[in-house]
């Protein structure tokens, strides 16, 4: 974020709707539960109810977390409130796991002193020809309330609000809607399968969200900063739904700064008053310039610079000719095909240092195939020139696995005892057991921990498999088998402490010069930011502790399995051939419970691999569009100084 010189004034002269940008999404969460408790307090004093209007999603998880300490601790009393929901799957059993009801009963209305009578949930269990009647009882229950005072939104990768899809018209009421198919890609995470997403949902109207006094609506993560643009920078329209916010008088968005970073004063930060023009700064703003006139770096004017609004950078640095052998210089300095440094060289520039070689590096994945699928080439390369590369799984990733491919896995196993003559009693017991479970298991019904067990160990032996094709000799691979993650559902407990005292002992064990974490943190169902959590945590109290070989040790990001790397944030980038891109692929083939079929895919439908070879594609496109030397696929890196 750049530094300002002078007055703000211009820094939301781009945007429509006014809004609330903070560091985290836990400080947001914060500030709009206080919020909320501030006008159900205030209400309460004058004797009157609280109507909310309330999301669900993984948006407000946290704000209703702080509305449950605030009860326990502080005494907030949810009395006198009524709550209405904005929306519900259609068909969908009230006690099912994904189902919005028992979100909220489990996240709020079970741990506060809110009278059941007053939670409004639409019903996603009617008779269909009953919906419609339904749906009129619910408006007319919101009128009879006296209209809701404050309503909570999310806002969906499409722009939705509620489940308002694009195309909704500002006059809807509560109706029967049909999803739009990215809404259920996005919501696929929620679900073993893209097949087992209702495709129909009950949800309040435009219009009747935009009758709330107050609205807040909550953005969080990368994958929201695209649509947040649109709706808070554009025109309003019914294609964004949630752009139509903009005519209402009293609406706030609150978002982390991952959320807006697509906003013009953070994407363009030069065209909303003057920034101080550091090097950081000056690669982006001449990267995006390039990029957007389709011209190599060198090759860009004065001209050029005057017309994108960048006058200013000529102002203070001098001719467009020396700006952009900065520029240049910057980019063509992140290229290496050395990610561990090249040995008895001395190459002050390089991304990585030279000593010591060979190092010891440490690859956190957080799920067993995140490894090769965001950094297999730089994986193998660390190991063929020389490096001591270790691989910490830090999850088991078992609900991934289908229940089918257990059934194959279990029948693997029975086979081989018989063909060679083994006893395969207890196997054959433990298969017709596994079986008789799955046979009965509903669609939404979570696994007993023995299945859990072997869709882990499934997963385990596939990481174990890639680790070999990689060369790794045995000993080199760890599984972690985090807590957090060991609950059976797509939901995650926090960070705990024994999943940092875990990651703590393994550093301390192989006292790395490098370490891997994953930084895509667009991963829907939360598991990728709270692996990172730990490994930064781990170090930081490593540090604290004052291990000598910490101070050596660098820790570099990747992303791939969901986002990419901004060009103009990348630190280092590994060029790969085709060769090497066919390689990994071959390394990704390798977890076949993955296979064909991506399980809790997100919003994306194609399979890592493809995603992978595409994303790696393009910042090797992207940086020859820029004038650097063109290569089949890059893989690109981050270095978080902690």
């Amino acid at each position: 974020m750049p530094t300002r010189k002078k007055s703000m004034d211009l820094l939301d002269s781009f945007e429509r709707i006014p809004t609330r940008i903070f560091e985290t999404p836990r400080e947001g969460s914060v500030w709009a539960a206080g919020v909320i408790a501030g006008l159900i307090r205030q209400k309460q004093q004058e004797g009157k109810h609280c109507v909310l209007g309330l999301a669900t999603g993984s948006s407000p998880k946290t704000l209703y977390a702080e509305l449950v300490r605030l009860h326990r601790e502080e005494g907030l009393s949810f009395r006198h409130v009524i709550a209405f929901n904005l929306d519900e799957y259609y068909p969908i059993a009230p006690d099912a796991l994904q189902s919005y009801r028992r979100f909220m009963q489990k996240h709020l209305f079970n741990l506060v002193d809110i009278n059941p009578a007053n939670c409004h949930i639409p019903d996603g269990n009617i008779p269909k020809e009953q919906v419609k009647q339904h749906c009129l009882e619910y408006e007319q229950k919101i009128q009879a309330a006296g209209g809701i005072d404050l309503q909570l939104l999310g806002i969906g990768v499409n722009g939705h609000i509620g489940f308002n899809e694009p195309g909704s018209s500002l006059y809807t009421k509560t109706r029967l809607i049909t999803l739009a198919n990215s809404t259920r890609l996005a919501n696929a995470y929620e679900f073993a399968n893209i097949s087992e997403v209702p495709r129909l949902a009950i949800t309040m109207g435009i219009s009747s969200i935009l009758k709330a006094r107050r609205i807040l609506l909550l953005a969080w993560g990368p994958a929201k900063a695209p649509v947040i643009r649109a709706a808070v920078e554009g025109d309003d329209t019914e294609q964004v739904p949630a752009s139509l916010l903009q005519n209402h008088d009293d609406v706030m968005v609150v978002m982390d700064e991952r959320a807006a970073a697509s906003l013009t004063r953070f994407k363009s930060p030069w065209l909303t008053g003057e920034c101080e023009w550091t090097p950081a700064m000056i690669k982006k703003a001449v990267v995006h310039m390039a990029l957007q006139l389709g011209k190599p770096v060198l090759s860009l004017t004065n001209a050029d610079y005057n017309e994108f609004g960048l006058s200013d950078l000529l102002v203070e640095k001098g001719e467009a000719y020396e700006i952009n052998l900065q520029v240049f210089y910057l980019l063509r300095d992140s290229i290496t095909g050395w990610p561990g440094g090249k040995p008895n060289a001395v190459i002050p520039q390089h991304p990585e240092r030279s000593d010591p070689y060979p190092k010891r590096a440490v690859i956190f994945s957080p799920h067993p195939d995140d490894d090769i699928i965001s950094m297999g080439g730089t994986f193998q390369r660390l190991h063929d020139q020389g490096h001591e590369v270790h691989v910490a799984y830090q999850t088991s990733g078992n609900i991934a696995v289908t229940d089918e491919f257990v059934t194959r896995f279990l029948d693997f196993a029975v086979g081989f005892e018989e063909q060679f003559g083994m006893d395969t009693g207890k196997s054959a017991a433990i298969l017709q057991e596994a079986r008789g479970y799955l046979q009965q298991k509903t669609a939404r019904q979570a696994d007993s921990p023995e299945i859990r067990a072997i869709k882990g160990l499934i997963r385990r032996c596939e990481a174990a498999a890639t680790c070999r094709f990689v060369g790794l000799p045995e000993g080199r691979w760890h599984f972690q088998n985090l807590p957090f993650y060991e609950t059976g559902t797509i939901e995650k407990k926090p960070m705990g402490e024994e999943d940092v005292q875990r990651t703590v002992e393994l550093l301390r064990q192989i006292r790395p010069h490098q370490v891997y974490c994953a930084g895509d943190f667009a991963d829907p169902h939360g598991t990728h930011i709270v692996c990172f959590n730990v490994v930064l945590e781990a170090l930081k109290r490593i540090k604290a502790a004052g291990d000598p070989w910490i101070n050596d040790c660098w820790l570099w990001l990747y992303k791939g399995a969901w986002q990419e790397w901004e060009i103009e944030e990348i630190e280092m980038a590994i060029p790969m051939s085709p060769e090497q891109v066919l390689k990994k692929r071959h390394g990704i083939f390798i977890h076949q419970s993955q296979k064909d079929m991506v399980p809790f895919q997100g919003s994306d439908s194609r399979e890592f691999w493809q995603r992978a070879e595409e994303r790696n594609a393009n910042t090797a496109n992207l940086y020859g569009r820029l004038g650097l030397t063109q290569y089949a696929a890059m893989e690109a890196f981050v270095r978080w100084r902690y």
